[in-house]
Parts: structure tokens; sequence; C-alpha cells
């Protein structure tokens, strides 16, 4: 479970999701730089782990929302006060060579 919420797009998903539900294509807007593969893993990932439930609208055309379940919101947490420190700090770290 370390491995998946240390997992750099994994928590950018679920901070991404802190809002509300949202659409694939707005999470990807959301989250500048991942492709479209990694993003589709990640929520695989998630919702294998109960962290993010999906939902399928029945409507043309399909409509998908992703959600925090409970234990998302509860790992949401954590990983908000991480992102905080780590934007407060980010001038304070070497430049990798």
């Amino acid at each position: 479970m370390l491995d998946l919420l240390a997992n750099k797009w994994s928590a950018l998903v679920l901070g991404a999701l802190e809002g509300g539900p949202q659409r694939f294509g707005a999470l990807r807007a959301r989250l500048q730089g991942i492709s479209p593969k990694v993003l589709t893993q990640t929520l695989r990932k998630l919702e294998s782990h109960a962290l993010i439930e999906r939902e399928v609208f029945p409507e043309v055309p399909l409509r998908v929302e992703y959600r925090l379940t409970q234990l998302g919101a509860d790992a949401a947490v954590p990983l908000a006060a991480l992102r905080t420190w780590v934007e407060a700090n980010i001038d304070r770290f070497p430049q990798p060579a």
C-alpha cells in the first residue's frame, strides 16, 4: 500500500479527486504531463485497492466518473499535508545534476 500511495501519479489523482467526482478528461487536464495510458493504469490500481470508485452512467455518450471512497478520502489527508510541505519547500531542494 505504501508503494501505491508514494507513487507520484497516485498521490496526485487522489488529490485531484478531493474536490469531488471527476471524469477522465477532467483528471487528465488537471494532471498535466500524465499520459492517457498511465492515468488509466493509475485509476485501475487505485480502484482495485478500494481507494476510488468508478461509476458508469448509462447515457449516450457513455459517461464515467471517478470519486474517492471513504478509504481514499482518509488516505488523501496525509498526502495533502505532504503536498503542502513540498510546495512550501520546493525552493530548498537541490537541483538534480
